[in-house]
């Protein structure tokens, strides 16, 4: 081979290298600019991204779109899209009876600010890599953000408790009056009881995914058990030693008297031991009675009028005013020590045939029905006003599941022997004597006491806070005025009433 050849053979050979090598160069030149392209064009979007006052797309909240939206923009979407789908209020059901709770009154409600806030910094940390990558996925597979619901569990407890109240069966305590001379101990009765905590899941429940404005909520519950009969406590309370009554003037106090009451334990537990089912037992009590009462003191012992309340009633309707007047007539007389407690149910007692109570309207299990002892309630109602304005501490009092004729909402008082009660202490520093009448359509309640001179005239007042077409929600307030102008006033009870 010659010199020539060898050098042509090497020459073509160096051209295909400069060719290939040039190729490779145009193509890492040409990469080189497409990433540089797209490493500026993601920064500059990713500039974009983090200063964007809207939200990026695919975020949904609730199942409401919120892409491309500004947080104010999403806020009023999310809320009005919620309130057109949401019911004001939960109907629960129990034995083919409806019961409601409000939504608003139990201040239910969805974090929807919290919500949009997230929504609005998704892929917005701060980090590159870590927000294009969130950007990227969420475009892809779209997000659903769940809002954090509140409420207050205490006014879903008040709610629970009231319709617990009003269930059919209730749960009747073992209990006992005196009634003619005799202790009459009652029986228990087993009783629906409801899960709360169960309940509260299910209602919390079906608000987060909106269900409860399709079906009803079954009330879960149990049945409860009364506490057993315990004739040594029952001894503890009714035992008295005889003492007489008596007052002084320098400085004023009244001592009321006090009858000596006993009864034999062991034969009472012999009683009850020989029928544990027996509805009810008596119990002969041993009295022996003072020489002096607080009635032989007169006036004098209680010298002013501290308040007076009045209701009316259908004078037509024989059956119920005599069980008004036999409320009216128990009470009646009833002197209340300072720090004691009054008992609606322990003093008026048992409404029962033997005692002469007739069948009258009354509030169960969701109506108005025909019971025994029907129309009492107007007295422990009338005393509760009365109560009020001679600025007793109010100890337990229940509202009517419906608003009844002779009192407004939030200022009437329901009874029921052996599951609720109306009490009230007497807080003021001397003592107080009830009267009570029931006379020509008017039954009226006067405490008399001794007036002080930091006396207030005191009422109930009260507002509508809701009204749906199918409840009433009151509140009340104890209100306090000094010479015609309101001083203070204090809440008492947000009450929810059923309408007919």
């Amino acid at each position: 081979m010659s010199d020539f050849e060898i050098f042509e053979g090497d020459t073509k050979k160096v051209t295909k290298m400069f060719r290939h090598d040039n190729i490779i160069l145009v193509f890492s030149v040409l990469l080189a600019a497409v990433i540089g392209i797209l490493v500026a064009s993601g920064i500059m979007f990713y500039s974009n991204q983090q200063k964007s006052n809207v939200i990026q797309s695919g975020i949904f909240i609730k199942g409401i779109n919120v892409s491309g939206l500004t947080k104010d923009e999403a806020v009023k979407l999310v809320e009005n899209e919620l309130k057109s789908q949401m019911n004001d209020h939960i109907e629960l059901t129990y034995e083919n009876y409806n019961y409601y709770v409000e939504v608003e009154q139990i201040e239910a409600k969805f974090d929807i600010e919290a919500s949009v806030n997230f929504a609005f910094n998704i892929a917005k940390s701060g980090n590159f890599f870590q927000d294009m990558q969130e950007y990227i996925s969420v475009l892809m597979h779209n997000i659903d953000i769940e809002p954090v619901l509140t409420y207050n569990d205490e006014a879903l407890t008040r709610y629970l408790e009231n319709i617990e109240s009003n269930l059919p069966n209730q749960l009747e305590q073992s209990s006992y009056y005196i009634e003619d001379g005799e202790l009459i101990i009652t029986n228990g009765k087993n009783g629906a009881g409801i899960k709360y905590d169960d309940l509260k899941e299910m209602i919390i429940d079906a608000i987060q995914d909106i269900s409860y404005s399709k079906s009803y909520l079954s009330i879960p519950t149990y049945t409860q058990f009364p506490d057993p009969i315990n004739v040594e406590k029952i001894h503890e309370e009714v035992y008295r030693e005889v003492e007489n009554a008596y007052f002084t003037t320098e400085p004023y106090a009244v001592f009321a008297d006090v009858t000596g009451v006993d009864f034999d334990v062991d034969k009472a537990k012999s009683v009850i031991e020989e029928n544990p089912m027996q509805e009810e037992y008596s119990i002969d009590l041993d009295y022996t009675k003072a020489d002096v009462t607080v009635n032989d003191l007169g006036k004098e012992a209680f010298p002013d009028l501290i308040s007076r309340f009045s209701t009316k009633y259908a004078t037509s309707n024989v059956d119920r005013t005599t069980n008004l007047r036999l409320a009216a007539n128990k009470i009646n007389g009833t002197v209340v020590m300072p720090g004691e407690i009054f008992s609606y149910n322990k003093v008026v007692g048992k409404r029962t045939i033997a005692a002469g109570y007739k069948n009258a309207a009354i509030y169960q299990d969701g109506g108005v029905v025909d019971g025994l002892g029907g129309g009492i309630c107007q007295i422990s109602t009338t005393l509760y006003n009365a109560a009020i304005a001679a600025n007793m501490e109010i100890e337990t009092r229940r509202n009517h599941m419906f608003v009844p004729s002779y009192a407004e909402g939030g200022k009437d008082a329901t009874v029921v022997w052996g599951s609720i009660d109306f009490k009230f202490k007497n807080r003021r520093d001397y003592p107080i004597k009830i009267e009570a009448s029931v006379n020509g359509g008017v039954a009226e309640v006067k405490i008399y006491g001794l007036l002080t001179d930091n006396e207030y005239d005191i009422s109930i007042g009260t507002r509508t806070i809701k009204s749906t077409a199918t409840s009433l929600v009151v509140e009340s307030y104890r209100v306090y005025k000094k010479d015609g102008v309101e001083v203070k006033r204090e809440k008492l009870y947000t009450d929810t009433y059923k309408k007919h």
